[in-house]
């Protein structure tokens, strides 16, 4: 560890106070001033090998956006439900444009997933959905957005650690300071990779010396690979498959927390979605049912959990999977008959499940995994189908 003067002894203290421990009502960083909060940043990056001449370039005009901050407490687009998400994701000129990228960089795609194991449908769904193939980065500037996040009291602690990988990425001569650019929260790249992620697992798939996911497709579609890979894909298996379920099933099962052999789901009357058998093995999966025993049915195999570590909200990682089984060569989904149950349904459901002790977290109208969880145990508690999917019915009988 290098050595630093008093005054960065100093600077390291304040940094201590203003992020070293939970976020106060009064405020997370003991009153500093964000330049006081900048101050003591640059003295833990030097402290953290970060290079003077990388700390000077890059932190020089870094400033507060406050609309950053805004949007991180106005997130609203996964309260959607599953249908009305992906209607508008998996659209016809992400599927034409997908195959024609299939198509055009076959070899590149095969090379991928001969080194990491990961179909082309699969990372060509991300690139579309992140960013439309690469033609939308986002034009915030990262080191303001990643210090406003890392200086705001919602998730300081994890910002900060990005805000330092950016550095890194800058030190390691990948990118320059004025280069980096991308969405609000500090995603860099075509595929939308937060800091930290890109300085660990990017690679430099187009051998020109450089891991640059913002210019280089190839880069930028290998590193996806290999990020997914790093999360525990496994090569070879499926990842999503609609299918067809009766309407007997024991509904408490469809959980994304509960995974059986397809041979178990077979007895329970799980279909394929033409009516022909499941395989009678040992895969294992979860069935998932994202808007209830009414509306679509998918079985959901290990290297789904795998989406939801790339973006942990249900409805995003859902719609991803679909996206790349219709790049696949997957027909469109059946819709059923579930009606959506809306953001200020949601709450209300929230504020009630809240209410009865049970844990749901923020009351935001997302239909979260602890709110999903509760409304199973109250369905489970009053005799309700127990399918994870809050019905206006279920929310009349609790009240």
């Amino acid at each position: 560890m290098r050595r630093g003067s008093a005054a960065a002894a100093v600077l390291v203290g304040l940094l201590a106070m203003v992020i070293g421990g939970p976020a106060s009502a009064a405020s997370c960083h003991g009153g500093a001033s964000f330049a006081q909060w900048l101050d003591a940043f640059r003295a833990e990056a030097a402290q953290r090998g970060i290079s003077q001449a990388t700390i000077k370039s890059a932190l020089s005009g870094v400033q507060y956006d406050q609309s950053v901050v805004n949007r991180d407490r106005g997130q609203g687009v996964f309260s959607q439900s599953f249908l009305e998400f992906s209607d508008r994701m998996v659209n016809s000129y992400r599927l034409q444009n997908g195959a024609k990228h299939l198509s055009s960089k076959k070899q590149m795609f095969n090379r991928i997933e001969q080194q990491y194991g990961v179909p082309g449908p699969v990372i060509v769904a991300f690139w579309s959905l992140e960013t439309d193939f690469g033609a939308n980065n986002g034009d915030f500037r990262t080191l303001n957005a990643l210090a406003s996040l890392a200086y705001d009291c919602r998730r300081p602690d994890l910002f900060r650690e990005h805000l330092l990988a950016a550095l890194q990425i800058i030190d390691h001569g990948d990118l320059t300071a004025s280069e980096m650019r991308g969405a609000w929260a500090g995603e860099l790249g075509q595929t939308q990779f937060l800091p930290k992620d890109y300085m660990e697992t990017a690679v430099d798939f187009d051998g020109d010396g450089k891991r640059n996911l913002i210019k280089s497709s190839a880069d930028a579609l290998a590193s996806s690979a290999a990020l997914l890979r790093k999360h525990g894909w496994r090569p070879g298996e499926p990842w999503l498959e609609e299918v067809k379920v009766p309407a007997n099933l024991p509904w408490q099962e469809a959980d994304i927390a509960l995974q059986y052999p397809r041979s178990e789901w077979a007895r329970f009357g799980v279909t394929r979605v033409n009516g022909s058998a499941l395989p009678a093995d040992g895969l294992s999966a979860s069935l998932l049912l994202p808007m209830g025993k009414d509306g679509p049915a998918f079985l959901a195999y290990p290297n789904f959990q795998v989406y939801l570590q790339w973006n942990r909200s249900l409805v995003y990682a859902t719609t991803a999977a679909y996206l790349a089984t219709r790049m696949a060569g997957a027909p469109k989904v059946s819709r059923g008959s579930a009606k959506p149950f809306g953001r200020n349904e949601t709450i209300a459901l929230q504020k009630a499940l809240s209410a009865r002790g049970y844990h749901v977290g923020k009351i935001d109208g997302i239909l979260g995994a602890n709110t999903r969880a509760a409304v199973k145990a109250e369905q489970i508690r009053l005799g309700l189908p127990a399918d994870s999917y809050p019905t206006a019915e279920l929310l009349q009988k609790m009240r």
